[in-house]
């Protein structure tokens, strides 16, 4: 076992890989525990159609992918967040306009460029060997950024997770507080899409919470074991990824799918155990 695991992290590009893949987990399950609740969980999917977008045109200006899809995600997510409290467009229909519009002009500048090249698989399903020491290193501080803003935050985003009309009449600026997880979602959307791909992305932002909430019944709680399912499932999935050849992204959604229909079954046996024993 530990020769095993000292010929995995052998490799460097995999350290890295795993190294901000943990990030990563750790970020989107934070965020995504409130995302659930406020029932925005698709918003990463959205997100990542137009980061999608945001690497074609970077690709096709031969520009640098990340600095380029930071700022177009993060706008996106506070446009998102504005036709969301439009009363003329609801949330699921501001995010299906967002991101199929995001995904076809990307697949339009792709097929006017030299088509889909290699790099832009990586973005579209994810890739471990994508990952640069330079994007690396971005990535850590982007994710350090997302993770202290969360706990410096925590009681306020708690507030307008539950109840944003009593937060709003305590005197809490709910706006501001909903445009902070607007933006912490995008940074990690951007972020993750290297590993993950643009079509799993949001899988670490729906599953890790949705597991917690089996067994689950506080906030905090959900939260704090959010996150820790997250990271176990991250660092399994690269495991099984090592092992048998297979996609990275894909195979941590395999491990989360298997967390969550584990802690479902825990879940249904706690309910059915008489309190009283």
């Amino acid at each position: 076992m530990i020769e095993f695991f000292s010929e995995m992290l052998s490799y460097g590009f995999l350290t890295r890989a795993i190294g901000v893949g943990v990030l990563v987990s750790l970020c989107a399950a934070l965020l995504g525990v409130s995302l659930v609740l406020k029932r925005y969980s698709m918003i990463g999917d959205g997100l990542s159609h137009v980061g999608f977008g945001a690497l074609a045109i970077a690709a096709a200006l031969n520009l640098a992918p990340l600095q380029v899809a930071i700022p177009i995600v993060i706008v996106a997510a506070f446009l998102l967040l504005r036709l969301s409290e439009s009363s003329r467009i609801k949330g699921d229909a501001a995010i299906a306009i967002i991101s199929s519009g995001a995904l076809a002009i990307g697949v339009l500048i792709t097929s006017l460029s030299e088509g889909m090249n290699t790099d832009l698989n990586n973005y579209l399903f994810g890739s471990i060997l994508a990952i640069t020491k330079s994007d690396a290193v971005l990535c850590v501080i982007l994710s350090l950024i997302v993770i202290v803003m969360f706990i410096f935050f925590y009681n306020k985003i708690f507030a307008v997770t539950f109840d944003e009309n009593f937060a709003k009449a305590t005197g809490t600026n709910a706006n501001i507080y909903n445009m902070i997880i607007a933006l912490l979602t995008a940074l990690t959307i951007v972020i993750g899409m290297r590993i993950m791909g643009t079509l799993l992305i949001s899988s670490l932002i729906i599953f890790p919470a949705l597991t917690s909430m089996r067994v689950c019944k506080t906030f905090k709680r959900v939260v704090i074991l959010s996150g820790v399912l997250s990271v176990i499932c991250c660092i399994f999935g690269f495991i099984l990824s090592y092992m048998y050849d297979t996609p990275a992204g894909a195979s941590i959604v395999v491990v989360n799918i298997a967390a969550f229909l584990l802690f479902s079954l825990f879940g249904l046996i706690q309910t059915k155990i008489p309190k009283n024993l």
